[in-house]
């Protein structure tokens, strides 16, 4: 596995903080041969990690940002682009 998916929700108002620390704390540690994609929903941030191999998981972000524990999907990367028009 290549890719994980990761989603936090924010407890109510502090989407902005839980997105400060995904961008400044969390996808951190990930190492530059990861590719992280950062998006926000409202409450929640989701963070796609693609690598050469399985990357870690983030860390746990702080107690008090996060209306529950995150939780994290491993996947395989089956294709790398879309295909072409007429393929």
């Amino acid at each position: 596995m290549d890719t994980l998916m990761w989603e936090a929700k924010a407890r109510a108002g502090l989407g902005p903080e839980l997105l400060r620390w995904v961008l400044t704390e969390g996808v951190s540690g990930l190492g530059e041969a990861v590719r992280t994609e950062v998006f926000t929903a409202a409450d929640r941030v989701v963070v796609v990690a693609v690598g050469p191999e399985a990357p870690r998981t983030l860390p746990d972000p702080p107690a008090d940002l996060v209306e529950r524990a995150p939780h994290a999907w491993p996947f395989t990367r089956i294709t790398t682009a879309a295909p072409g028009p007429g393929a």
